[in-house]
């Protein structure tokens, strides 16, 4: 069973009478890419800065890997590997010169096997040994990422991390997620890039107004009972109507044409309807599903909850 590797309670930011974050809790288990997503000012970075001890908080606790941020902040940090914003580096220095610098910072003890290691693993070997001014701004996020996890830290925190990348950088940013992750580090990221975050995480959390409106684990799982558009390709477009019209009166029909017929429809829904065809002899020749992106997931959960705020 995976471990709590971050446990938020009740976090809470006020400035003057302004709430920016309002009583907010989650948790992210090791192994897990947990997204926090929201649009720009939602209060996503805030959350970031509260957890990784770069602003006080108002209210509320934030435990990591078990060490409490109040009580054990070191114990907390030595957790923990971030990128808050733009990673920053000595730019006149080589890439090896600013990781070989912060281990010195550290206060694990961090050997010259570990440094090489995870400058192969964000593949940096070709560029590590000429200057970070030439870098590339992909290759600063790799070098970014290369220092968040050079003390091998049991929970990650990327802040909008795919900000002015490429496509390929940001392809390349989502393997090494996933890659720490089945190592078992448990990993934060912001952004209100909602197609990225749907290839990255795993479960995520919806900030509104600084405040969690919504949270769900494995929303786009295909195991989940989420009614998706369904289009039958069928024999008679005519009886797959009259047999649904019949047998599926809660069944909606979005199209229906000589050949077709499209409805919205859980996976056992379809199943059911599938075999109701079979049973009066009308053939199926294909079954089309389009799922629901985690943007159409995204908009239908604010737009419900401004509804039931009215």
């Amino acid at each position: 069973m995976s471990e709590s590797v971050l446990k938020v309670q009740s976090l809470t930011k006020k400035i003057g009478k302004a709430t920016i974050v309002d009583n907010v809790s989650f948790e992210i288990k090791s192994n897990e890419i947990f997204g926090l997503l929201g649009p720009n000012g939602a209060g996503k970075t805030t959350i970031i800065r509260m957890i990784t001890g770069l602003i006080n908080r108002t209210g509320g606790t934030v435990m990591i890997n078990g060490s409490d941020l109040d009580h054990d902040f070191e114990g907390a940090m030595n957790q923990l590997g971030a990128i808050v914003e733009n990673p920053e580096f000595y730019k006149y220095m080589t890439g090896r010169k600013n990781i070989l610098h912060y281990a010195r910072m550290s206060s694990n003890d961090i050997s010259n096997e570990r440094i090489e290691e995870v400058i192969k693993l964000v593949k940096l070997d070709h560029a590590i040994d000429k200057k970070v001014k030439t870098y590339s701004l992909g290759m600063r996020q790799r070098l970014g990422v290369a220092q968040a996890i050079l003390h091998k830290p049991s929970l990650l925190i990327f802040d909008e991390p795919t900000n002015g990348l490429d496509p390929q950088g940001i392809r390349e940013f989502r393997d090494y997620l996933k890659v720490l992750a089945s190592e078992g580090v448990g990993i934060l990221i912001s952004s209100h890039l909602l197609s990225e975050m749907q290839l990255m995480c795993d479960s995520f959390a919806v900030i509104e107004k600084g405040k969690l409106i919504h949270t769900k684990e494995h929303i786009l799982d295909e195991k989940t009972e989420t009614i998706n558009e369904v289009s039958f390709t069928v024999s008679d477009g005519e009886l797959a109507k009259k047999i649904l019209q019949e047998q599926f009166g809660d069944i909606t029909i979005l199209k229906n044409d000589a050949k077709t017929i499209s409805v919205s429809a859980t996976r056992k829904q379809t199943a059911d309807i599938n075999r109701s065809f079979n049973v009066n002899q009308l053939d199926v020749y294909e079954i089309g599903i389009t799922r629901k992106s985690l943007e159409d997931k995204f908009f239908e959960i604010t737009e419900q909850e401004m509804r039931e705020s009215v």
